[in-house]
């Protein structure tokens, strides 16, 4: 299998409408599309009667209303969130106000919320946000007239949750696994050590479809989330390529395996590379050198590690896995 991702961005989207794309899951899409949200945040309406909502999205009046039509003569038992980032949490309360339900996540995670690129702080991220309840790894929810088991899956997030329907082989991944592009890992917010293993936790399971938070279902669940894990993989090689010819600090490994990039996509990529060194640092491949590399561009990030220099560990190489 290549390590370059077969992306699906044929999506069409009609906002504002509930779709039913899965048996007892209706997806409302909201209007938000950006370049880390491709065309929105999709909204996971689940069950009849009863229903749970899964991800309500921004704070947007005329998303909340489509949710509200949507649900009308049905009972709103719990909305679920997959992880604090404001795109998929920032509607919850406002959500609440207008149809009721507990509001469960995995809640506060005592570390470092956010992360050095534009869009990526706190506009990006709730540090304050608190649920009605907290979920852990391995409980069951019984929402909307369905169970949904947790999977606490961090690496994008530190509070990221998956939830799979039981009974149906469907998971809801949030943003931890997507099918229109990866999964931004950005420090100290993501983990690629984290992510990889959340991904590994997939692998057992004999899933059918993956519903992400953006872009359309994930049909063949297994291969991507392979697919995923060779990609990072790859790209860890041709880091520690970069690092033996001598390309040696951050911003120009960016410019040698990414191209060219808007700023804020460049800064994200930025981010990206850290948490692999990261990754690799701690298993030994990679140590840090210093000093701090003065022709950084300023796009690239100016946060810890961003502009230091790195280099190949005595003993290691591009052949390491």
């Amino acid at each position: 299998m290549s390590a370059e991702l077969a992306f699906n961005r044929s999506v069409d989207v009609d906002y504002g409408v509930a779709e039913e794309v899965a048996p007892q899951v209706r997806r409302i899409v909201a209007n938000n599309p950006s370049p880390y949200t491709f065309l929105g945040t999709n909204t996971y309406l689940v069950g009849r009667g009863r229903v749970a909502v899964i991800d309500p999205g921004p704070a947007c009046k005329q998303h909340l209303a489509a949710i509200v039509d949507a649900t009308r003569g049905e009972r709103v038992t719990h909305i679920l969130i997959t992880h604090s980032h404001r795109d998929h949490c920032d509607g919850a309360r406002d959500l609440q106000a207008l149809v009721g339900g507990e509001i469960l996540s995995f809640g506060p995670t005592g570390t470092e919320r956010g992360a050095g690129a534009p869009g990526l702080g706190e506009a990006f991220v709730d540090p304050s946000f608190r649920p009605d309840r907290t979920l852990q790894d391995g409980d069951v929810v019984k929402a909307g007239g369905v169970a949904l088991d947790v999977l606490h899956t961090p690496g994008h997030a530190p509070d990221h949750l998956c939830f799979a329907l039981v009974g149906q082989r469907t998971v809801f991944t949030g943003d931890h696994v997507m099918g229109w592009n990866t999964t931004v890992i950005a420090p100290p917010e993501g983990s690629m050590a984290k992510f990889l293993a959340s991904l590994e936790k997939l692998l057992p399971r004999h899933d059918k479809v993956f519903l992400p938070a953006h872009g359309g279902r994930v049909q063949t669940p297994q291969r991507v989330v392979k697919a995923y894990i060779m990609h990072r993989q790859w790209r860890e090689q041709t880091i520690l390529t970069c690092l033996e010819d001598g390309v040696s600090t951050i911003p120009r490994i960016v410019a040698k395996i990414y191209g060219d990039l808007d700023a804020d996509l460049k800064a994200a990529a930025a981010l990206s590379v850290l948490a692999h060194l990261e990754y690799m640092i701690s298993r030994g491949l990679v140590r840090e050198t210093g000093p701090r590399d003065r022709d950084a561009q300023p796009e690239a990030g100016t946060e810890a590690g961003l502009a230091s220099v790195y280099s190949v560990s005595p003993g290691a190489s591009s052949q390491a896995s």
